[in-house]
């Protein structure tokens, strides 16, 4: 939910001022900087007022996957230089590309000034001229889109050879469609960055400075080994911590190269085949359709209404008709309107595009929510190691300086007047250096990075499961999602449509393939429509029988009919031309064509949704081929239609309608603004499709159900239609299950008014012949009810919902450019099922950082409690500064990279979605945290104040006696965290190892950290200060370890209350309030 609850913990008091400024009022209490429910839409001034809140160590690396906010500014103002001085950039740009012999995706950047043609008639840079300064003088010179076409040695119709080397020639001649990006961070400088560490700083000093004191008084032999060692130890972080942060930036450069590679169909060799936009080349013949992104520089060779978004390359929102008099596309532009073709005259970096891209960085980051909630927990726990770091510096620092602080034979280390500077020198860096490291185990640096380790490596894993995330932010609210609306067509369905009832002549037809059956007027005018009211081609190939049909899967099952019909599609085509078009309109739910023969007769073709079109028939044609007026035909047709549509068939008609020459406008500009008639149309066929319900769809959305996840169907076909799938997909249970308020249409829920939606949005199951602003509506009502929204899409119109909605996803194989760069996540295969994998990451994705959280606050609290206590009493602490880099090398790195990288499970969809204003730390994890707390706590506690009599160590030398203890109190420690690592990969279940065979990652590290344990503890006591301990003394410290266990177990038992904890406690505090703080909280 966007809004705030007035019991909101997370969110905190809200309250609005009397002038409606938060900032300007001094009376009211400022929300939580860390409160973002939702970083989708959120302010620069937010995300600016969250950073300054935070309490870092080390920015550079806390901030890396965030959005960088001059980054974006300056992404803007290049922009707007680029489109002034494009020549200028462009030319010191491939200068310097020249010099560096820099490759582009294994093509040589060309100079772009050479005067070699090649073996093309015309220059690259007399195209880029051309191109640059939209010159339709110069085109008319050149011969128009045809002179090009030929200059260019393209075939308008078929388009250039699909032979290699001929496209390799174009690419020699005229340059590649990539243009050069940024290589990522090196090794190198993920070293540096973790090296800013300010805490990290102050140890290296430190060891420094204890290395020059140590060999000043003890010999580099032997004085070397404190501050040597502090060095090694603070190497090893920064090495373990930049590889790991190196892998993700990794991972995260993969799936981005994913983001840029568009498919599209280009027409080559006469027939459409797909390519990546990186293929493209001068030359290609590509159709354009509303929602495809100009995928280069070109011409239109014609088009029908076509319209361009050109406001990512002017910076004006403003749409742009194009014709024969404003030929000119620009790469990167989308199609917001209309069909077309165009010849591809400029690629890469010689476009305005390429350049920009060349120019700006494309990724500037992104915060997600949880990201900027860890960062409010990282804050509030460094804040309390920073005082508890302060507090044992300072008992420490007083106990030394009053001479209550003794060496391990028992001698105090200070007395007045007799102790040398260097001692005391010596003395005050082990201490400071000690409460330094107190710093770098309490304050979770790594915390908030953990959310971009898990969400790296669900990213990762979710491309297997055919979904490209393209917002971080978006896999963590997937986890929270309530509701998805999900298309029909493609999703729930197989998107494999085939014709399998079909009425002609008024009459059903009992054979499907059959052309005799068919009278020479109705074929010819069925051909005819079907040919050229299509964005679809038909391809036969030389020596075989088999023909090639591309397309919509619609447009692709109507055509195949029509060729087993007997319809030949070229000749059809060649027969008339289209004089206008109206592309198929989701509003209208039809697309229609006027046409031209060759004996100038006109007629104008219809092809939509059946009922619609039927409404607009007055007649139609009889198997004779006569014309008939309709009567109780009209209602027997519309009864078959329904018939149909309860058998889950999509219904398509086709009709036309013969002008006279008067109604057909004669100059080309009446033509552009001509409305083709849509009444008095004549019924020429209409036809059932059969789209199946995809294998496991009704699994998936049982799946969703159980995970109190509510599937709603939003579909743009017949309601009997949606209804027949709804049941079979397993979203209604049954035919009863459709009462009106489960079951609506698209018209009827877009005429009630908001209040009203908003009711009804909650119980709607099914919506059918809805339009995209129906969706959107649908989307809005449903968010305002407090719902957290996913809604799949994959029209251009779909992009308001898809925008709007908490997590957009696209298809990926039907979507339009516009909708996919709308969406959140893309589905790549449009399955459904996909979409509920989705579901499961976004749980995991919450689930693992909560995994992390407990553990690392089990050895905070740990780790803290004994150095306090041991350093208030004793005036040393048991765990040096060597020892605490270790353990935060387990707890920070390696402790995230075991539990962040969790695979999800079964269990996650049993349960109610995460509300995404729910504590980060549940009742159930303070429980398990202060289980495990405790227990360390009063085991070490134990260890350091009655470990020699345990050990039987009093008869022991006093240095070496202490030695033995701290080593078992250091040893026990880092096995008790080992231990507790399996017990936070399960917060809620008891068997704490099902599945950890199968979480290689996770294993490994345990086996690296034990192994790396037995390595210190046995063969680096010189570094760590500890000495060897006998097998007696491993088997005590792996029984206490393994205590925990069996305590887990007896932990989640104890009963937890429902109410967070952090509510509770702030509970009391809200009944003490004064009158007058109520006053200004209800302001």
């Amino acid at each position: 939910m966007s809004g705030n609850h007035p019991d909101d913990l997370e969110s905190g008091p809200r309250p609005v001022s009397r002038s409606g400024s938060l900032e300007d009022d001094p009376l009211v209490v400022l929300p939580d900087p860390f409160d973002i429910a939702n970083t989708k839409n959120a302010s620069h001034e937010t995300l600016r007022r969250w950073r300054q809140a935070a309490l870092v160590l080390n920015a550079t690396r806390r901030f890396r996957y965030t959005l960088d906010l001059k980054r974006e500014e300056q992404r803007e103002q290049s922009k707007r230089l680029i489109r002034s001085h494009a020549q200028v950039l462009r030319a010191a740009l491939l200068f310097r590309l020249a010099g560096e012999q820099q490759l582009v995706l294994g093509e040589k950047v060309e100079e772009a000034l050479t005067d070699v043609a090649g073996d093309y008639a015309v220059r690259l840079e007399q195209l880029v001229s051309m191109n640059r300064d939209q010159n339709v003088s110069a085109l008319k010179q050149y011969g128009g889109v045809k002179g090009i076409s030929d200059l260019l040695k393209t075939n308008l119709e078929t388009g250039v050879s699909s032979d290699e080397a001929d496209i390799s020639s174009r690419k020699n001649s005229f340059g590649s469609n990539t243009y050069p990006r940024k290589k990522g961070k090196g090794f190198l400088r993920f070293l540096w960055d973790a090296w800013q560490d300010l805490t990290l700083i102050i140890l290296i000093v430190a060891a420094i400075a204890s290395l020059a004191l140590g060999i000043k008084t003890e010999g580099i032999e032997e004085g070397w080994y404190d501050g040597g060692s502090i060095a090694f130890a603070v190497f090893l972080v920064i090495v373990v911590t930049a590889t790991s942060d190196y892998r993700q930036s990794l991972q995260f450069q993969n799936l981005n190269e994913e983001k840029r590679n568009i498919q599209l169909e280009v027409m080559r060799g006469g027939r459409m085949v797909n390519v990546s936009i990186f293929d493209i080349v001068v030359g290609d013949v590509v159709p354009l359709r509303i929602g495809d992104q100009v995928p280069a520089d070109g011409i239109l060779i014609n088009g029908h209404s076509l319209a361009i978004d050109e406001s990512s390359m002017t910076g004006e929102s403003k749409i742009v008709h194009k014709d024969h008099k404003s030929p000119f596309l620009m790469s990167g532009c989308k199609v917001a309107d209309g069909v077309g073709t165009m010849l591809v005259t400029g690629v890469g970096i010689n476009t305005e595009w390429g350049l920009l891209m060349a120019t700006i960085s494309e990724d500037t980051g992104e915060e997600t929510p949880l990201q900027v909630r860890l960062n409010g927990v990282a804050t509030f726990i460094g804040t309390v190691g920073l005082a508890v770091a302060a507090l044992v510096l300072i008992v420490l620092l007083i106990r030394y300086f009053t001479g209550n602080t003794r060496n391990s034979d028992g001698q105090v280390q200070f007395i007045r007047g007799s102790t040398s500077v260097s001692d005391i020198v010596d003395a005050v860096i082990k201490i400071v250096t000690i409460a330094v490291t107190i710093v770098v185990v309490a304050v979770p640096e790594g915390l908030p990075l953990a959310v971009t380790l898990t969400l790296a490596y669900s990213m990762r894993k979710m491309m297997a499961d055919k979904a490209l995330v393209r917002r971080l932010s978006a896999c963590e609210t997937m986890g929270s999602a309530t509701t998805i609306c999900s298309d029909k067509t493609g999703t729930l369905t197989l998107n494999q449509m085939t014709v399998v009832e079909a009425y002609v002549g008024g009459k059903k037809t009992d054979t499907l393939d059959n052309s005799s059956l068919l009278p020479g007027p109705i074929s010819s005018l069925l051909f005819e429509g079907i040919a050229h009211n299509t964005q679809g081609n038909v391809f036969t190939p030389e020596g075989s029988r088999e023909v090639e049909v591309t397309g919509s899967p619609t447009e692709k099952a109507i055509l195949s009919w029509a060729v087993k019909l007997g319809m030949k599609f070229d000749k059809a085509k060649q027969d008339s031309i289209d004089i206008h078009v109206f592309p198929f309109n989701s509003e209208k739910k039809r697309g229609g064509v006027a046409v031209k023969r060759a004996n100038t007769e006109v007629y104008v073709h219809w092809k939509g949704a059946a009922e619609i079109v039927l409404a607009s028939c007055t007649s139609y044609l009889n198997l004779e081929g006569n014309l008939q007026i309709m009567g109780e035909e009209k209602d027997t047709l519309k009864q078959a239609i329904d018939d149909m549509a309860s058998k889950s068939l999509r219904c398509v008609a086709i009709a036309y309608r013969h002008l006279d020459a008067v109604e057909v406008p004669s100059d080309e500009e009446g033509l552009d603004k001509w409305e083709l008639p849509e009444d008095n149309l004549v019924l020429l066929a209409i036809v059932g499709i059969k789209d199946p319900c995809r294998p496991g769809v009704k699994e998936a959305v049982s799946i969703c159900t159980k995970a109190g996840v509510k599937v709603r169907m939003v579909t743009g076909d017949n309601i009997q239609t949606a209804k027949a799938i709804a049941i079979e997909c397993g979203i209604l249970s049954s035919e009863e299950d459709t009462a009106e308020s489960i079951v609506i249409e698209g018209k009827t829920f877009r005429a009630l008014s908001e209040p009203e939606r908003e009711q009804v949005a909650k119980k709607i199951t099914v919506m059918g012949r809805s339009s995209p602003n129906d969706k959107l509506l649908l989307v809005q009502a449903l968010r305002k009810g407090g719902e957290v929204v996913a809604v799949t899409g994959d029209g251009t119109n779909d992009a308001p919902a898809l925008h709007e909605a908490d997590i957009g996803l696209a298809m990926g194989i039907s979507g339009t450019e516009v909708a996919k760069e709308s969406s959140d996540i893309i589905i790549l295969d449009d399955n459904f099922a996909s979409v509920v994998k989705v579901v499961r990451w976004g749980r995991s994705v919450y689930a693992n950082i909560q995994k992390f959280i407990q553990f690392q606050l089990t050895v905070n609290v740990a780790a803290l409690v004994i150095n306090v206590m041991a350093a208030v009493t004793s005036g040393d602490v048991p765990l040096n500064a060597v020892q605490l880099l270790w353990v935060n090398l387990i707890m920070d790195t390696l402790g995230a990279l075991a539990l962040a990288t969790e695979p999800p499970t079964d269990n996650l969809m049993k349960r109610a979605p995460v509300g995404r204003r729910e504590p980060l730390i549940t009742n159930i994890m303070w429980r398990n945290l202060l289980v495990q707390a405790t227990y360390q706590v009063c085991v070490l506690l134990v260890l350091n104040f009655c470990g020699k009599n345990i050990f039987n160590l009093n008869d022991k030398p006093t240095e070496y006696a202490n030695k033995v203890k701290n080593t078992m109190i250091f040893n026990t420690f880092v096995l008790c965290q080992i231990f507790n690592e399996f017990n936070s990969r399960k917060p809620e279940e008891i068997n704490v190892f099902m599945g950890v065979t199968k979480n290689n990652l996770f294993m490994a590290i345990i086996g690296m950290t034990v192994v790396l344990q037995i390595i210190i503890i046995e063969f680096l006591g010189k570094f760590t200060s500890t000495v060897r301990l006998s097998w007696p003394l491993w088997v005590v410290s792996i029984a206490i370890g393994i205590v925990s266990w069996p305590l887990a177990i007896a932990g989640k038992f104890i009963p937890v209350p429902d109410t967070p904890l952090a509510k509770m406690c702030v509970e009391p505090f809200k009944r003490c309030k004064t009158p007058q703080d109520s006053e200004v909280a209800s302001l």
